[in-house]
């Protein structure tokens, strides 16, 4: 009898154990197919995680990811106690559901009610099939292969971000913002309840069509929690006096132009968190819509507010009306590049007061120049004469600022911004940035631009602006610290636009280092201002290109500015504060065109050589792989100066301060220039 017994239990477990390694092997060869769950709406959300913009998914609909506890408690609580009052226990199909659906339809002879749990409708839901009964099977062995390989709160949470709820919403999230206007976790007992009605007939029960039928649907669910002990009678009755959403909502469409490229720049994600400010970003568009109202039709305009603590991009405004066409809306000016006008010039000064060539107060000559074929004039056409280097910032004036630029040298001046990260285009057919560059004959953009000045406020390291936590990059150093604070110490004694004066010192926020910009044409208008905390960055023009007469950067994009920081905070942070005058009155300089005047003993300009630059990639070889003549120049030093590459003596000029060099072949070189005091200067380039 015992050996009986024990071959008997022997041959079942054999069994089970065959039939579990096949159940095993099936959930390998077939598992669940959850291409539909990971087919989201992507929703980029503000710093508080509120919804900037969603866009629908792959099929066209509105589907955001739940969670359990992303979803007030109530309402899980309605749905299951309506829906699968024994989910927590069953393992994916419910027996007694099954046989009391089956005595009402025999006794009715119709189908009048069915047995499917939620995790029969979550397998459905991820793999729709007609309606047969051989669908009803697969549903049930897909719902016990769901309750095998999830948990129950897994589970709820496919079901969550799967229902149907009409038209194009899916899941809870998207119904309950589209429909109710608010997040799944503030619904009350009649919205919950509305919601967990909706997913068993979704077209039929659509509130925005059939608001009868809606609440109909709705009470039914309250009726029937009642009778479950869910909810008390007086809240039940309560909540049927409330009425029932009679249209979808609109979703958020705040700072379209950014959310897209964000969307585009981190592709299978869901949520994507961005710094923006979501009330900010809201103030920025309204005062951008009203603004564009009093420009030509066809203007538009871009703004930029960022935190200097981290970079944080708090505003972004790529266009006044991202639809409208008139106004090119779709063009996403923040990233256009375009010609900045004077908008570089601090920059300039900057790395001339690093190169020790001005300070401050130096005295520099406004006077009628030629540069080469090129005689720059001034905004007014007019001349100021001798004044110093903090006027001459202030005002402004393009003679000045050109002076400085031929000894910073315009080579050196252009990869300085690009290692600084900012992106300088020339010309088309120029090949190598000129003098022009100082008034504009080079386009970049206003996120470049912005981050350029917000450097002013971080003594003088640039890095990448940060649109998303966590994002960043390397900061690298433009300025000096002394040279981004005294440049930022001269701007903010700019005088502000006509009739405007700087309200916000009156308000205790400090001053605003404010610098505009004009480029050729009226075609931009620019105004940049930075306080200790903040940086706004604002360009106003066609994006077409074509001129806006009479709209230049004082008059058009600085009051715009102006009015940005009248919304900030007032605690911007601490001013640069004054000029303060360190350097001897023996090493003051008076910068003329073609020659630097000494208040002291003659001094020898410091050597630099000034192309190439370091890190800088040549093109230089022709068809045949052989190198193309180049032009290797400096500046500064004591002439005679010898020419060197890899320590090996290719030239010596008496008298000019340029040579001309036909590179061996590709590689990397060190060129080097040595002056009659044994001063040198180097860099390491590549040839291809």
């Amino acid at each position: 009898m015992g050996r009986r017994w024990l071959k008997r239990a022997g041959l079942a477990t054999a069994g089970l154990a065959l039939v579990g390694g096949m159940a095993l092997a099936l959930d390998r060869l077939f598992p669940p197919p959850l291409d539909r769950l990971a087919d989201l709406s992507v929703s980029v959300t503000d710093r508080k995680g509120q919804p900037l913009r969603v866009f629908t998914n792959g099929a066209g609909a509105w589907r955001l990811p739940a969670t359990v506890d992303e979803v007030s408690p109530l309402f899980v609580e309605l749905l299951l106690a309506y829906e699968d009052r024994r989910f927590e226990s069953h393992a994916g199909v419910d027996p007694l559901a099954v046989l009391r659906a089956a005595a009402q339809n025999i006794g009715a002879g119709r189908v009048v009610s069915g047995a499917s749990t939620i995790t029969m409708q979550v397998a459905r839901l991820l793999e729709p099939r007609p309606r047969t009964l051989g669908a009803k099977l697969v549903e049930a062995l897909r719902a016990a292969q769901l309750e095998w390989r999830y948990g129950k709160r897994d589970i709820l949470g496919m079901y969550l971000t799967l229902a149907p709820y009409g038209g194009n919403i899916e899941g809870i999230r998207a119904a309950s913002l589209m429909l109710l206007g608010k997040p799944p976790i503030e619904l009350d007992a009649a919205e919950a309840a509305l919601l967990v009605s909706l997913p068993q007939s979704p077209s039929r029960l659509r509130p925005d069509r059939y608001p009868e039928r809606a609440r109909a649907a709705r009470d039914k669910v309250l009726d029937r929690v009642a009778e479950a002990g869910a909810l008390p009678p007086k809240a039940v009755a309560e909540a049927k006096t409330e009425p029932v959403p009679v249209a979808r909502l609109a979703q958020p469409a705040s700072a379209p132009h950014l959310a897209d490229r964000l969307r585009h720049a981190h592709p299978g994600q869901a949520v994507i968190a961005s710094t923006i400010d979501g009330s900010l970003q809201q103030a920025v568009e309204a005062l951008a819509r009203r603004t564009a109202e009093t420009l030509n039709p066809r203007a538009g305009l871009a703004v930029l507010v960022v935190d200097n603590r981290d970079r944080s991009v708090l505003a972004y405004l790529g266009s006044p009306d991202a639809l409208d066409e008139t106004r090119q809306g779709p063009i996403d000016m923040v990233r256009a590049v375009r010609s900045p006008g004077s908008a570089l010039k601090p920059f300039i000064y900057g790395l001339g007061f690093d190169d020790g060539i001005i300070h401050p107060l130096t005295q520099i000559a406004d006077v009628s120049t030629r540069f080469g074929d090129w005689a720059p004039r001034n905004f007014d056409r007019s001349f100021t004469g001798d004044l110093t280097v903090i006027e001459a910032l202030q005002r402004s004036l393009n003679v000045p600022a050109v002076l400085v630029l031929d000894r910073v040298g315009p080579l050196r001046f252009s990869e300085a911004l690009r290692r600084a990260g900012a992106r300088l285009v020339l010309p088309r057919g120029t090949l190598l940035p000129g003098l022009p560059v100082a008034l504009g004959g080079a386009s970049v953009s206003l996120w470049d631009m912005t981050m350029l000045y917000s450097g002013l406020a971080r003594d003088g390291l640039v890095a990448p602006l940060r649109a998303v936590a966590g994002d960043g990059g390397e900061e690298r150093r433009l300025l000096s610290a002394s040279a981004a604070q005294q440049v930022r110490a001269i701007l903010e004694g700019s005088p502000p636009p006509p009739g405007l004066v700087q309200v916000q010192e009156l308000r205790g926020g400090g001053p605003v280092a404010l610098k505009t910009g004009t480029s050729y044409g009226f075609r931009d208008a620019w105004a940049f201002g930075v306080t200790g905390r903040y940086t706004v960055g604002v360009w106003v023009g066609r994006p077409d290109g074509t001129p806006s007469p009479d709209h230049y950067g004082r008059n058009t994009a600085a009051p715009l500015l102006f009015e940005l920081f009248d919304r900030l905070p007032a605690d911007r942070g601490r001013p640069a504060g004054p000029i303060r005058n360190e350097t001897p009155p023996e090493l003051l300089r008076r910068l003329r065109p073609g020659e630097v005047e000494l208040a002291g003993p003659r001094q020898t300009d410091r050597l630099r050589l000034t192309f190439p630059v370091s890190d800088m990639v040549l093109e230089a070889l022709g068809p045949d792989g052989k190198g193309e003549p180049m032009t290797l120049a400096a500046s500064g030093g004591r002439r005679p100066l010898s020419w060197l590459i890899d320590g090996r003596r290719i030239a010596q000029s008496a008298i000019a301060r340029e040579v001309v060099w036909r590179p061996d072949g590709p590689g990397v070189v060190r060129v080097t220039v040595l002056d009659s005091d044994g001063r040198s200067d180097s860099a390491t380039v590549e040839i291809r």
